[in-house]
């Protein structure tokens, strides 16, 4: 083959190539799905796999604070009433009605749509909205493991079986902090809720599930991964104490339930040495990561939602913990019995 004919095939080749990223780049925005940010260390999702299958790959969650509130207590009251009103239900019909942006809440939609409700089902009335199935998907995946029945002192309930991160009395303070950026090691946006509390502070696990990560990492120090029962939820704590950052017993593939401590604030990270406290303020690191797909558990497209509103309603329900003066350890004050799956992702 003469040279300039392998010049003439490579120019060809080029141009195809070129015509193929602009399209799926074309496509991808022409979808209005927001691209997710880079994170260092991880390796890019399999675009085999992406394109295959057809799990969610971006989720802004901005349900404001209030509209959670209210939505929770809506389907708390019904199930008391032998309903089956479901707050999933209700924000995922108002993201679907404001195009996922809550900027334009208004109380009122949300009784119009309760309203609705009393004559036609759900399915009904979200009969033609494009994106009705994709927040309900969305929505449970954020909030499937919160609210739900329970056994307290042999009594059946229903609520709110998530807790706060941080343990009851302790005195904590924070700010929707979530895309604000951050420079250690290379520029990014916080991926979290940087919740501030005193060291030693007992943290809590928010959710049951199974330990998934845990040690050392240069970025959030001593920290703890905890992956969900149904997987779609992983649980990110870090900055953790100095020297003692884990409750005792803690370990890679331990099983854990909502509302035990698992382990206590601090401030350490930042640095490729263990056990350093480089971090100027003493603060727990919360992240919640959503996975629809394995292919997206560590990799450049993984997706992290704002979790301050959650952490605002989770205040309305903290642990009591009590100190155990020997060994300086602290456990939860009573226990409780939940339910292997949640009745409030439906």
């Amino acid at each position: 083959m003469t040279a300039k004919k392998m010049l003439i095939q490579k120019t060809i080749s080029i141009l195809i190539l070129g015509a193929v990223i602009l399209a799926v780049s074309f496509l991808t925005k022409s979808g209005n799905v927001p691209q997710a940010v880079p994170t260092a260390g991880t390796a890019s999702c399999s675009s085999s796999s992406s394109e295959s299958k057809g799990f969610i790959k971006y989720v802004e969650f901005n349900v404001p604070y209030l509209a959670l509130k209210k939505a929770m207590n809506l389907d708390i009251e019904s199930h008391r009433d032998e309903g089956t009103l479901s707050w999933i239900d209700l924000l995922a019909y108002l993201g679907a009605k404001y195009g996922g942006t809550f900027d334009r809440y208004k109380s009122a939609d949300m009784d119009a749509f309760v309203k609705q409700l009393q004559t036609k089902s759900v399915a009904e009335i979200t009969n033609g909205m494009k994106y009705y199935n994709y927040y309900h998907e969305a929505y449970s995946a954020v909030l499937g493991g919160l609210l739900g029945t329970f056994r307290e002192n042999g009594q059946e309930k229903y609520g709110l079986i998530g807790y706060s991160p941080i343990a009851k009395t302790f005195p904590y303070s924070g700010s929707d902090d979530f895309g604000a950026q951050r420079t250690y090691g290379y520029s990014r946006p916080h991926l979290g809720h940087d919740m501030m509390a005193a060291t030693g502070t007992p943290v809590i696990a928010v959710e049951s599930g199974i330990v998934e990560a845990l040690g050392w990492n240069q970025y959030g120090g001593w920290r703890i991964g905890i992956r969900s029962f149904d997987t779609k939820r992983y649980y990110y704590y870090a900055h953790l104490r100095q020297n003692r950052p884990y409750a005792e017993g803690l370990a890679l593939g331990k099983t854990v339930k909502a509302g035990d401590v698992i382990g206590y604030v601090g401030r350490t990270g930042y640095s490729t040495k263990e056990n350093v406290n480089n971090i100027e303020v003493s603060h727990l690191h919360f992240g919640l990561q959503l996975i629809f797909d394995e292919s997206e558990k560590e990799c450049n497209n993984e997706i992290w939602v704002d979790v301050y509103p959650l952490t605002q309603l989770l205040s309305q329900h903290q642990c009591e913990v009590v100190r155990n003066d020997a060994t300086k350890e602290y456990t939860r004050a009573s226990d409780i019995e939940i339910e292997a799956s949640p009745a409030g992702a439906h």
